[in-house]
């Protein structure tokens, strides 16, 4: 009895775990995103040819690879995860719009469809347990 008691105890305190890893992997991937971009300036130009002559297409460009960047740790720790999620869901519906009206890969379309997703949940989720805004609100 004891032995179900405990794991039963570890159960409810180790619910969260999976969300958080997933909350982990949007960041980290969002900051590889974010050092590709970086790295390949040509590919980002590219990608940004089918919304060239738009209003505010030069500003997009420039918001890209730090909106990932800073995006991307801070979702990784925790911390502020819903506005950090809520600056990645306009590239990401841009990444979509551009996935649909210019000659890229399926898997391209795919992979923003599915980091938009993410991102939407949490959005409404928030950063999770093992956070750092868990954390701080904690200590409050």
């Amino acid at each position: 009895m004891i032995t179900i008691k405990s794991l039963n105890k570890w159960a409810n305190g180790h619910t969260y775990l999976p969300i958080d890893m997933l909350r982990v992997g949007l960041g980290v991937f969002l900051f590889i995103k974010g050092l590709q971009f970086m790295q390949d300036t040509q590919y980002l130009n590219n990608l940004f040819e089918p919304i060239q002559d738009m209003a505010g297409a030069m500003i997009a460009l420039h918001y890209v690879i730090p909106a990932h960047l800073i995006g991307g740790i801070l979702i990784v720790f925790g911390l502020l995860t819903r506005w950090a999620v809520i600056s990645q869901i306009p590239l990401l519906i841009g990444a979509i719009y551009i996935g649909f009206t210019s000659e890229l890969s399926s898997t391209n379309l795919i992979v923003a469809f599915i980091t938009l997703l993410v991102c939407v949940f949490f959005l409404v989720y928030g950063s999770g347990k093992h956070s750092t805004d868990y954390y701080l609100k904690m200590q409050q």
